[in-house]
């Protein structure tokens, strides 16, 4: 017998209510100084404490700005040369071992070159969201577009369909689901890469905050960043799933992760 989605939500609370119960109990019980690991009413003090002065609403807000505007470049971008990559022989030849060189180089260590090119503001954390969150997306895009099964590509050409329609009726469908595959890992690795870039150097946002934070001995105002984090990335890969799922509704493997989740 399945458990309804209320009953779910129900034992996930009560599993995180005791956790934290226990996590204070010990806290307590072995006095644990608050700069090596603060209980959870500390950190909930320090999280309205910072939302009450609009220090955490403010670097949130630009590291949302990051986020969103880089992952969004890093999406159209990814789209656009994996289409004409995949469909285009020549484009391939010439681009794809780039493509691949570039991809092995690590995006993070190319973090404090931007920021000497494009200056501590929100430019050089953009750049960086996109460069990082382009290459699932891309690599993704071309798998998929490549996925749609030859024989049928053949019937529906001696069918007398045009290359556009077996592109938008067979090649766009079976890409699809790996499209939004790598979207959903897109967009997690933009809010990584997001704090990465503002730990390099930056004017605000959530990663500068923690780093400043930890020249304080912060920890609770540290946590909280962490939890928001957390929060924002759960929340950002629900809305691709949940989008992805709408989107490709015949898709029987997103059907039973829907009836999964639904109960």
């Amino acid at each position: 017998m399945r458990e309804s989605t209320p009953f779910k939500a129900v034992v996930s609370l009560i599993i995180l209510v005791v956790l934290l119960a226990l996590w204070q109990w010990a806290i307590r019980a072995n006095n644990v100084p608050n700069y090596l690991l603060p209980a959870p009413s500390d950190i909930y003090a320090a999280f309205v404490r910072g939302f009450q002065t609009g220090i955490y609403t403010k670097h949130l807000i630009t590291t949302l700005t990051e986020v969103f505007l880089g992952f969004g470049i890093g999406l159209v971008l990814a789209l656009i040369l994996g289409l004409m990559i995949a469909l285009n022989r020549t484009v391939e030849t010439y681009v794809y071992p780039y493509i691949i060189m570039f991809q092995s180089m690590p995006k993070v260590a190319l973090a404090p070159v931007l920021v000497i090119w494009f200056g501590l503001g929100i430019t050089s954390k953009i750049v960086t969201v996109a460069l990082i969150s382009f290459f699932p997306i891309l690599i993704n895009t071309i798998v998929g577009l490549r996925s749609a099964d030859l024989d049928r590509i053949n019937l529906m050409l001696s069918l007398g369909a045009t290359r556009f329609q077996v592109f938008r009726m067979l090649r766009l469908q079976s890409a699809l689901p790996f499209i939004v595959a790598g979207v959903e890992v897109g967009i997690i690795m933009a809010l990584l890469g997001a704090i990465v870039a503002e730990f390099v150097g930056a004017e605000s946002g959530l990663g500068m905050l923690l780093q400043s934070m930890n020249t304080t001995l912060d920890v609770a105002g540290q946590f909280t960043i962490l939890f928001i984090l957390s929060a924002i990335g759960l929340v950002m890969s629900r809305l691709v799933g949940f989008v992805g799922d709408r989107l490709l509704f015949w898709d029987s493997s997103r059907k039973s992760r829907v009836t999964a989740k639904g109960g």
